[in-house]
């Protein structure tokens, strides 16, 4: 196997295979993150004298060949290569001969991954902000087409207040603006530039890390070069709780479909071709997609656990452990993207039942109304609520089932507008367009500077 640290020993084949476990399948993934780091590793070499302007533009041709092979899908990291950092190397020396070997002065893999795993966790970041954002939409678009057809509210899974679908809908989208809080603050640690740390301990060359932070359109760097190399796991973490934020969400979400999917609710219904049939029992529709949904959710939000158990009393440095949170966290990322699309797939096809409150059974619900209308009428609270009670245990309750909500965010007062400003405010704050112009220039600008 080739490995960028081997000198002449062999590792053992069991020892060997142990420790590299999946991290090749995995890489591919950091594959084009890989390259762009090195393209500005190499400019800044290049800025302080490690490299001339002939081998640069030798070194930065050839990588932006290996980044459009990874970007048309025609780049693999070979049998018997360690990881990306080795076959992108090696496909260097293989081409353009010395100058391959110059990459990774003022590197070590351990600075290399992490600026590998930044850029990666900001592009996934970048994706699951791009498809809370439609989710989002989808649910204030429904909440305002709903927002007459009221619902049963429900406490204790008990019937208890007139709600709405527009409020329903419009919770799960205001539930989405704080959960992309906390993805705002995971990208903030995630977008600064660890490179340059080293192995944690800097370099005696004379790096300048502000110019790699610039040109791979990082925020800021992590100054402290102990403290780069001590992120790792603190990073993970924190995204691992921003997905299991969204995740929370997306599985309430999920129960409450797989509820009222229910005949026993029969509040919403979905076409035949998005449900699934028992092989025994030909009149079920069965919410497979939900139920999956709310599985995979329910385990992202161990996530953030399973990460802190792999890194807890780790001291400061590097340690091969580190390397299983892509084992865990990498799908994670994938699973979530999957269930954003399909809500909102699923919610696109959605029908709403317009007359549920037909039901005799959910007469109860306006019991809160009619003692509030006494009160408006100058009936004591206390009083009005026993007077209520009393028609109710008496078989005499016939209530008026108009619904008068006039406050914030009420039935009648939904406040999307309000909720559509807190999202778009959230995601401005992300600065999407500094980083996507960043590494267009850094693929596009010219071998020289």
């Amino acid at each position: 196997m080739s490995k960028l640290w081997q000198k002449t020993t062999n590792v053992d084949t069991l020892v060997e295979n142990f420790t590299v476990g999946h991290d090749r399948e995995l890489d591919r993934q950091m594959a084009a993150f890989d390259v762009l780091g090195s393209l500005a590793h190499t400019t800044m070499l290049q800025s302080i004298g490690l490299m001339d302007a002939a081998d640069l533009a030798l070194v930065q041709r050839e990588l932006k060949v290996i980044y459009a092979d990874i970007q048309n899908g025609n780049f693999t990291i070979e049998e018997g290569v360690e990881d990306v950092h080795s076959q992108v190397e090696m496909l260097l020396t293989q081409r353009i001969g010395d100058a391959g070997k110059k990459i990774h002065s003022g590197r070590s893999r351990n600075d290399q991954v992490l600026v590998d795993l930044k850029l990666f966790f900001r592009s996934q970041l970048q994706q699951i902000v791009e498809d809370t954002g439609k989710l989002f939409r989808q649910l204030i678009d429904l909440s305002e087409q709903h927002k007459d057809v009221l619902l049963p509210g429900y406490t204790h899974l008990q019937v208890a207040m007139p709600s709405s679908f527009g409020l329903w809908f419009g919770a799960y989208a205001e539930g989405l603006v704080d959960d992309l809080e906390m993805v705002l603050a995971a990208w903030k640690i995630t977008n600064k530039n660890p490179l340059g740390s080293a192995a944690g301990y800097g370099s005696s060359f004379p790096l300048n890390r502000t110019l790699t932070t610039q040109l791979l359109g990082f925020e800021s760097l992590n100054h402290n070069v102990v403290y780069a190399q001590m992120g790792r796991g603190k990073t993970e973490r924190v995204i691992a709780q921003a997905l299991s934020s969204i995740a929370a969400t997306l599985a309430k979400m999920a129960i409450d479909q797989c509820l009222y999917l229910s005949q026993n609710f029969a509040f919403v219904s979905y076409p035949e071709n998005l449900t699934t049939g028992s092989s025994i029992m030909p009149h079920k529709k069965n919410p497979d997609v939900w139920e999956i949904m709310r599985g995979k959710c329910n385990r992202m939000q161990a996530l953030p656990n399973d990460i802190a158990m792999m890194t807890t009393n780790l001291p400061s440095g590097y340690h091969r452990e580190l390397q299983l949170l892509k084992e865990v966290l990498f799908p994670a990322f994938t699973d979530l993207i999957d269930c954003l699309h399909m809500a909102n797939f699923m919610l696109q096809n959605i029908s709403v039942n317009k007359n549920i409150l037909d039901d005799p059974k959910y007469a109860y619900l306006f019991s809160v109304e009619e003692v509030n209308k006494a009160v408006l009428n100058g009936t004591p609270f206390r009083d009005a609520y026993k007077q209520i009670g009393l028609e109710i245990e008496q078989g005499n309750f016939n209530p008026d089932k108009t619904v008068n909500h006039t406050h914030e965010g009420s039935i009648g007062n939904l406040n999307n507008a309000e909720i559509t400003a807190a999202m778009e405010k959230v995601v401005q704050s992300f600065d999407f367009k500094k980083v996507e112009q960043a590494i267009k220039e850094l693929v596009g600008k010219s071998e020289s500077r």
